[in-house]
């Protein structure tokens, strides 16, 4: 048996699947496709995370896209975060090319172009369904690790959500959140210290600052109603296809603070609201987080935890993670241990770090007696990939360059017309669109505020009156007793006159001298 048939064995027999697959491609050896040799992904294997790394214009995102199209075929709903913006086109079939068709050839799989039900979804202003989720939805501790705030400022949050749940107040967008912590240490400075404490004007203003800094980034647009629900990340048309859900972040990439606040909070509502799977041979959801470093270069370690955390349990929810980047060593080696898919399309050595990080790439995958894997990691050509997978037992496939299908939708965006006309059909869009501003903490708030205004100067308003009233009264008693004085009886005014004294001294003195 040559060496070419022996791999080729070991591939078919390695990719052999019970239950269903995805077919990615066909393995190679010394650069030749080997037709046949298909290179499959189990769907019960879904639900444990995978890795798509590889160096700019080596096809990650074309690798993306066929698993999101055959998973959307399988009647399995995709997420993806299209941050270069050259996704859209998914909704659209593929125009086909000669090369395709020779790529497919090689391969052993026919080609049939199609296009997917697909929906945009959207963070900022752009167009697409928008994306909300309110304060209250976050809870203090989530928050409190977005905003990297310090133990004590963190018990200042969970003050502050336990205030507003004792007094009802909705706690929905970031305005709500400001204006209580002002009143926190303002108006309200009593009321918070009876109940709950003393609360520091100084970590308050710290809290402030990082939530204008998250402002700042655009998170305003994202805390608010309505609030999504992620079961509408569930839907199937009526063909029973996945919906692959779009959403457009090529705005995003210098918020990467809004950008992994959205994320964990997608995640988190994601693990709290799904059920318990079990071993069902099939994901619920499977995300592809493109471009995965802006979640985790400047995530604080606390946002990291709390990330691998959600990495850790959310496949028993039936959601598969999948991270698209340039180099494995963007993912943090907690989550990268989670991983059982690896594509990985060529890497680039042009400084003595680069082929370090290459050494240290080719360790994570399974050791083969056919590829020199470090090679074969500079060596890769467009829309080709080392691929490493489970098997249905939970066993490493054999380590496979694979030669990658072609997408069957159409590998470019949407025009504005197809993008408009796609937008208008949307049930989400009529959903959640429409800006809801229901009253809130900021308005209670600010009501109570005016109306302990309004009190406040109605008890002062009444006190001067009372003031005035006492000092009318004091002059009219003081006019009283004047008056009186000046009103003396007739009689007494004689008998006591200085006349009527001297006549009777007058008198007196000759009755003695008789």
């Amino acid at each position: 048996m040559t060496q070419k048939e022996a791999f080729y064995n070991i591939i078919t027999e390695g990719y052999t699947t019970k239950g269903d697959a995805i077919t990615v491609g066909a393995a190679m050896l010394n650069g030749e496709t080997l037709t046949g040799a298909h290179v499959k992904i189990p769907l019960k294997t879904m639900n444990r995370h995978g890795l798509i790394a590889g160096a700019t214009g080596t096809g990650k995102t074309k690798s993306l896209q066929v698993l999101a199209e055959n998973l959307s075929d399988k009647g399995i709903p995709v997420l993806l975060m299209d941050i270069k913006g050259d996704l859209s086109g998914i909704a659209q079939p593929s125009p086909g090319h000669p090369k395709i068709d020779e790529r497919q050839a090689l391969i052993g799989l026919p080609f049939e172009p199609k296009s997917f039900p697909v929906e945009i979804l959207t963070l900022s202003d752009q167009d697409g369904v928008r994306l909300r989720a309110t304060v209250s939805e976050f809870g203090p501790v989530l928050l409190s690790r977005i905003l990297d705030l310090s133990e004590a400022q963190s018990g200042v949050v969970a003050v502050i959500f336990k205030y507003c749940d004792d007094n009802k107040l909705p706690l929905l967008d970031l305005k709500d959140f400001k204006k209580i912590l002002q009143y926190a240490t303002d108006e309200g400075k009593e009321e918070f210290e009876e109940a709950y404490g003393r609360i520091s004007t100084a970590s308050t203003g710290a809290i402030l600052r990082k939530v204008v800094e998250l402002e700042q980034q655009g998170a305003d647009l994202f805390f608010g109603e309505k609030s999504f629900e992620v079961d509408d990340l569930l839907r199937l048309d009526e063909n029973g296809r996945g919906y692959i859900n779009i959403i457009r972040l090529t705005d995003i990439q210098d918020r990467p603070k809004l950008f992994s606040t959205f994320m964990l909070s997608l995640l988190a509502e994601i693990y709290s609201t799904f059920p318990e799977q079990g071993d069902t041979g099939r994901p619920e959801l499977v995300l592809f987080i493109d471009e995965a470093h802006l979640i985790f270069n400047e995530a604080s370690k606390a946002l990291l935890n709390q990330i691998e955390s959600i990495v850790k349990l959310i496949r028993s929810k039936g959601v598969g993670l999948y991270f698209v980047t340039q180099n494995p060593t963007d993912v943090p080696e907690a989550v990268l241990s989670q991983l059982g898919l690896k594509i990985q399309h060529a890497l680039r050595a042009f400084t003595a770090n680069d082929r370090k990080a290459i050494k240290l790439t080719a360790q994570n995958y399974p050791d083969t007696a056919y590829y020199d894997t470090v090679e074969v990691l500079t060596s890769l050509g467009t829309g080709e990939a080392l691929v490493s997978a489970l098997d249905e037992k939970g066993r490493p496939t054999p380590l496979a360059a694979t030669m990658m299908r072609a997408p069957m939708s159409r590998m470019d965006i949407l025009t504005e017309q197809e993008l408009s006309t796609l937008l208008s059909n949307s049930k989400l869009t009529k959903k959640y669109n429409d800006v809801v501003d229901r009253e809130s903490a900021y308005e209670i708030l600010n009501d109570k505020i005016a109306r302990a205004e309004a009190e406040e100067a109605k008890e002062k308003a009444r006190k001067e009156r009372e003031q005035i009233e006492n000092a009318r009264s004091k002059q009219r008693s003081t006019t009283s007793r004047s008056r009186s004085r000046s009103t003396i009886n007739p009689v007494v005014k004689v008998l006591t006159s200085a006349t009527f004294i001297r006549s009777v001294f007058g008198i007196l003195s000759k009755a003695m001298k008789k």
